[in-house]
């Protein structure tokens, strides 16, 4: 770990540390425990009778304990925010943060889960090896392209949810923003050319939804330049992102994508030069999503697009995933724990953008704190838990 981390780098002194102090969870008992009875029944001998119960029907799991409503939130810290590589101790004050916004927003109690990194297989062992506990996974800020194969095969040995929030959050806000940015202009998905900048997790995902609802012409663009079947450097994701990616062949850097773009969509960090952006398409749209620093500022992108987004608080359209995740959990845990679907992820994207009722350039996804977000997404999932 290198020595940024360590505190003669760091001022105690900001805000934020104040706020962290000792923490942002805490357990608490749901039951009273005022005397000897109490305690006979919480605790032994009463507690037996509930164990032989759970013993001969594990289901009954899901109605004395506290799993049915818990979810872990698993990270090994090597792709948190911004920061890369950190490391989990440094991962959970992201964590609690990310349980608080579950309970906040959605009743869901979740405990963070911070693991020393290692092989795919370790990890997904040692998950597996938790899941008694809890009714659902929740992955994060785990690095590319580890993170496809640990939710993979997650999904294919547990039988609770399992969701990688940095995949799917973001491409299920990101696609509910096309939708109310259509509609404010008066376009449909599948005739826009979308240039997909970053490769990762949040770019395969975002893009993979994206075709799923419609989007015929996109472009993905890794550090190299156009993901293009011609390429010889690229890792397994990006080999099926050739195949099912860039139907007209463009090949070099990402400025040849974005000549006559409609939409540019920057999941990677970085800088695009204005006058790569000024060769977009009229009325084009600029979600750049980079945190704290979007990949074109947004006043910049005013210059040229119709319909601007970022991933800061502090501009109009934020695309968070605090409006996916945790009705997406909510919705899948009260229809019996279920496995996380496509179909159920066009159906959250859908109830996010149709809670904005007259969307406007300004305006393509509810705020965060709107009412009644969480309660919309849990709705459209557990009505395709078929």
């Amino acid at each position: 770990m290198s020595d940024a981390t360590s505190t003669t780098s760091v001022d105690l002194s900001a805000p934020a540390f104040a706020a962290h102090e000792g923490g942002k969870l805490e357990v608490r008992a749901t039951k009273p425990l005022r005397d000897k009875d109490d305690l006979s029944l919480l605790y032994t001998p009463g507690v037996a009778d509930v164990c032989l119960g759970i013993a001969a029907d594990p289901q009954l799991s899901h109605v004395y304990t506290a799993r049915k409503n818990t979810v872990a939130v698993v990270s090994d810290g090597t792709a948190v925010l911004g920061l890369g590589d950190i490391g989990p101790l440094a991962a959970m004050p992201v964590m609690e943060g990310k349980a608080v916004l579950f309970k906040h927003f959605a009743g869901v109690d979740a405990i963070p889960i911070c693991l020393e990194s290692g092989s795919v297989d370790d990890l997904v062992e040692a998950v597996v090896r938790m899941a008694p506990s809890f009714g659902g996974v929740n992955l994060e800020d785990i690095s590319a392209p580890r993170c496809f194969d640990i939710e993979r095969k997650l999904k294919e040995r547990l039988d609770i949810p399992v969701f990688h929030d940095d995949q799917h959050g973001t491409a299920i806000v990101a696609l509910a923003a096309m939708i109310n940015a259509c509609r404010v202009t008066g376009r449909e998905l599948s005739d826009l050319k979308v240039v997909v900048g970053g490769a990762g997790a949040a770019g395969v995902a975002v893009t993979e939804l994206l075709m799923l609802a419609g989007l015929r012409d996109v472009v993905v663009c890794d550090s190299r330049g156009i993901i293009s079947a011609d390429r010889a450097d690229l890792v397994e994701h990006k080999q099926r992102l050739a195949r099912t990616t860039n139907p007209r062949g463009l090949t070099g850097k990402m400025g040849v994508a974005l000549q006559g773009a409609d939409v540019y969509l920057g999941l990677s960090g970085g800088t695009v030069p204005e006058e790569e952006v000024a060769t977009m398409a009229d009325g084009c749209f600029i979600f750049a999503m980079a945190n704290p620093t979007p990949e074109v500022h947004p006043d910049i992108a005013h210059k040229y697009a119709s319909i601007v987004a970022t991933g800061r608080s502090d501009y109009p359209n934020q695309i968070n995933n605090v409006l996916a995740f945790p009705g997406i959990f909510r919705g899948a845990l009260d229809a019996g724990g279920v496995q996380i679907t496509e179909e159920m992820k066009l159906a959250a994207a859908q109830a996010i953008a149709d809670l904005v009722e007259e969307p406007r350039p300004d305006l393509i996804v509810p705020p965060v704190f709107q009412e009644g977000v969480a309660e919309a997404v849990a709705a459209a999932v557990a009505a395709h838990a078929g």
